[in-house]
């Protein structure tokens, strides 16, 4: 495994920000928030979806 150790951690932490920058990090992490959100919402509208066309195809007796 990758990351057994908190040092493995600190490592990744440190290179991301070598390679981003700390002014690009907030924005970054802003954008992700806002697509795991939307993501989120789409997820929970399609479950929705699926219980009302199974509860309007069931045959009524």
């Amino acid at each position: 495994m990758f990351l057994k150790e908190p040092s493995h951690i600190l490592i990744l932490l440190i290179v991301v920000l070598v390679l981003f920058g700390a002014k690009r990090l907030p924005d970054s992490a802003r954008s992700l928030g806002r697509s795991m959100r939307i993501f989120k919402s789409e997820m929970k509208e399609m479950t929705t979806d699926e219980k009302k066309t199974e509860d309007d195809s069931k045959p009524e007796k």
